[in-house]
């Protein structure tokens, strides 16, 4: 589980490919592997990843992704030296500052258009098929492991308004035009909207 307050970046520092099949060796900030275990879950971009080998002196650790994860996330764009946002597992007793989150990863989706002014930075990012009943204003969405409150919902887009302080913690700053952006809808918003199609689909066959 997961909280959606990013706590930092990591930079890839290696990948080993095989046929659908990647390893990732991940270099993290001194300190941010405090306490860590084989088995241990990590957000990578959102993305619930499990520790491998990891190296808490060097602050590297090792993930393993299948192909599905590497065809349904950003995962498998990246490259050496890329920088990703990270997430450590949630604990009994840590506060939610976000909104919970699983680290299962609907889809990805890019990056439309940036509007910049001096204290505010939005991003446009297309509306993923089959995704828009769970995408709605002033809702929560998670995009690469980032909590965030949905602004204007259209049928082709959605905007995201980022804060200085999630700007400095997380890589949105450098994400350009076409770029893909993880998206995990949020399960509560999912589950309402389930039930009430269902209930509803139910309804009209009476």
């Amino acid at each position: 589980m997961f909280t959606g307050i990013v706590q930092g970046k990591a930079n890839i520092k290696s990948i080993f490919s095989t046929e659908n099949f990647n390893t990732f060796t991940i270099k993290f900030p001194v300190n941010a592997l405090e306490g860590i275990q084989r088995g241990a879950s990590i957000a990578i971009n959102g993305t619930c990843l499990t520790v491998t080998e990891f190296d808490y002196a060097a602050s590297w650790a090792k993930f393993d992704v299948i192909d599905e994860t590497l065809a349904r996330t950003n995962l498998g764009s990246l490259v050496e030296n890329s920088a990703v946002n990270y997430e450590r597992s949630a604990k009994f007793g840590d506060e939610v500052g976000g909104h919970i989150m699983s680290g299962h990863i609907q889809c990805a989706t890019p990056l439309l258009s940036i509007k910049k002014t001096i204290n505010n930075y939005a991003l446009e990012l297309k509306t993923p098929v089959g995704l828009l009943p769970y995408l709605l204003t002033k809702g929560y969405v998670g995009l690469n492991g980032c909590s965030l409150t949905l602004g204007e919902v259209t049928d082709n887009s959605f905007w995201i308004h980022v804060i200085p302080e999630t700007l400095k913690l997380t890589t949105f700053g450098d994400i350009e035009i076409d770029g893909l952006i993880n998206v995990e809808i949020d399960s509560q918003t999912q589950a309402i909207v389930d039930t009430v199609e269902r209930y509803m689909n139910r309804e009209n066959w009476k």
